[in-house]
C-alpha cells in the first residue's frame, strides 16, 4: 500500500481507503459477520482511511468502525459525515446545520472516541457552502475539542470551490470516476494549490465500472440502485454517478476493450482516479473481503497514463453530454 499527505496535517493515509456506506445500508443486507470480516481484510491490506456517516444505517457503520478501531494499535483515521440524520429525530429530511454539536456528540458515542479525526459536512446546500457563518459554528466545535478537523462533502465543484476559500476547510469529497471527469478542469488544480486533500467517492459508479452489471442485472429493493435510479431519495449523482444506466453500460463495454493484462475493469477505474496526483485518497466500498482485496492491490500495480487518451474518448463519446455540465 502506498501512502499521501492529507492536507497540511501530519497525517499519511493510504492512498486506497475504505468507504463504509455498504456495511450501513443502501446495498441490500450485508451481515454483521460479513463486515467485520472485510473490515479486517481492509487492516490487514494496509489501509488506515475509513469514510463514514452517522446516517450509514443510523450509526451501524460507525459502531463497526468503533470496534475495528479496538483491534489495533496501529493508527486509523476515521473520518464521518454530519447533518442529514433523520432516523430517530424529529427533523425533516435533508440538510440541518444548526443541530450540528449534537450530531456531533452523538457519532463520539457511536465512533467510541473523544475526538473525531475528520469531520465532513454532509452535502450541505449551496447557500450554506458559501456562508462564512457555517464555518464558524465548526470552529466553535474544534475549540471544544470534540473534532479534531473538518472539511465538506459536495454534490457539485461550485460548492467545492466555495467551501475551499475557507482556511480551515481541510478536506473536499466529491465524485470522481471515468465516468465523472469534470473536476479535472480546473478544480484538482486549486484543491492542490491550496493544500485542500481531495476524497475521491463513487469511483466505480455504483458497481457500474466493476464490469459484471447488464442491462439485465436486479437489484434488491433496499439497493440504492434499485429505489434512486431517478433521484427519487437523493442526489441522482450518487446513483451511477448520475449515468442513464443503458449508455453507462455500453460505455463499460467499450472499456473492457482497453484494460490491460492483469488488470480488471474495476482496477483500471481505481488506478485511473490515483493517477491523478492530486487525489489524497480514494475511497471505493466493499460488501465482502474479495472486493476489498481487489481494490487494495490495485495500490501496487502499473501505471496506466497511456490509457488516458482512449478512457476520455469514451468518456466523450457516451457519457459527457449527459452529466457533464450537471455537478
Amino acid at each position: 500500500m502506498k501512502y499521501r499527505k492529507f492536507s497540511d496535517l501530519n497525517w499519511n493515509v493510504s492512498e486506497v481507503g475504505l468507504g463504509c456506506w455498504q456495511i450501513g445500508w443502501c446495498w441490500g443486507d450485508v451481515s454483521d459477520q460479513d463486515a467485520k470480516l472485510l473490515l479486517k481484510k481492509a487492516l490487514d491490506k494496509g489501509v488506515n482511511f475509513f469514510d463514514t456517516s452517522d446516517t450509514y444505517g443510523d450509526g451501524r457503520s460507525e459502531r463497526f468502525l468503533a470496534e475495528l478501531k479496538k483491534t489495533t494499535k496501529e493508527k486509523i483515521y476515521i473520518t464521518t459525515k454530519l447533518g442529514r440524520r433523520v432516523r430517530g429525530t424529529s427533523y425533516k429530511k435533508g440538510y440541518k446545520h444548526n443541530p450540528m454539536e449534537e450530531f456531533v456528540d452523538r457519532s463520539l458515542i457511536n465512533l467510541n472516541t473523544d475526538c473525531i479525526d475528520l469531520l465532513q459536512l454532509h452535502c450541505p446546500p449551496s447557500n450554506l457552502c458559501k456562508k462564512k457563518e457555517t464555518y464558524e459554528l465548526m470552529d466553535e466545535i474544534v475549540k471544544k475539542g470534540k473534532v479534531a478537523n473538518y472539511g465538506v462533502s459536495v454534490w457539485k465543484i461550485s460548492d467545492a470551490m466555495e467551501a475551499i476559500k475557507f482556511k480551515n476547510v481541510k478536506s473536499i469529497q466529491l465524485v470522481f470516476n471515468m465516468f465523472r471527469q469534470k473536476p479535472i478542469e480546473y478544480f484538482l488544480k486549486e484543491a492542490k494549490k491550496r493544500n485542500v486533500a481531495i476524497i475521491a467517492r463513487g469511483p466505480l459508479a455504483s458497481g457500474l465500472l466493476g464490469g459484471s452489471i447488464n442491462k439485465q442485472t436486479k437489484f434488491p429493493e433496499n439497493d440504492h440502485r434499485n429505489y434512486n435510479i431517478k433521484g427519487a431519495a437523493f442526489d441522482i449523482g450518487d446513483t451511477f454517478s448520475g449515468v442513464n444506466f443503458a449508455k453507462g453500460v455500453d460505455a463499460v463495454e467499450e472499456m473492457k476493450k482497453i484494460v490491460p493484462k492483469n488488470f480488471s475493469l474495476s482496477n483500471l477505474a481505481l488506478k485511473w482516479i490515483l493517477s491523478h496526483k492530486e487525489i489524497t485518497v480514494v475511497i471505493p466500498g466493499a460488501v465482502n473481503q474479495n472486493q476489498v482485496e481487489q481494490n487494495t492491490n490495485v495500490s501496487e500495480m502499473d501505471e496506466i497514463s497511456h490509457l488516458f487518451p482512449k478512457i476520455k474518448s469514451i468518456y466523450d463519446k457516451y457519457i459527457k453530454k449527459d452529466v457533464h455540465h450537471l455537478w
